[in-house]
C-alpha cells in the first residue's frame, strides 16, 4: 500500500514538472512581433542618422576645401 501511494505521488510530481516545462517554453507571438517592430524602427533611425551625418560631413568637408 505504501509503495502504491508513493508511486502515485511520484507520478503526480512528474506530471506537474512536465506541465511547468511546457509553460516555461511557450512564448507569446505578440511580444515577439512587437520586438521585431521595435528593432526595425531602431535600425531605421540609425540608418537615417548615419545618412544625415555622412551628408553633413561631406558638405562641411567640401566647403572647407573649396
Amino acid at each position: 500500500m505504501k509503495n502504491s501511494i508513493s508511486s502515485v505521488k511520484n507520478e503526480i510530481n512528474s506530471k506537474s514538472k512536465i506541465d511547468e516545462e511546457k509553460n516555461l517554453k511557450s512564448t507569446n507571438i505578440n511580444v515577439l512581433l512587437n520586438r521585431v517592430r521595435i528593432d526595425q524602427k531602431k535600425e531605421r533611425t540609425k540608418k537615417i542618422l548615419f545618412s544625415t551625418s555622412a551628408t553633413l560631413g561631406l558638405l562641411i568637408f567640401g566647403i572647407i576645401i573649396f
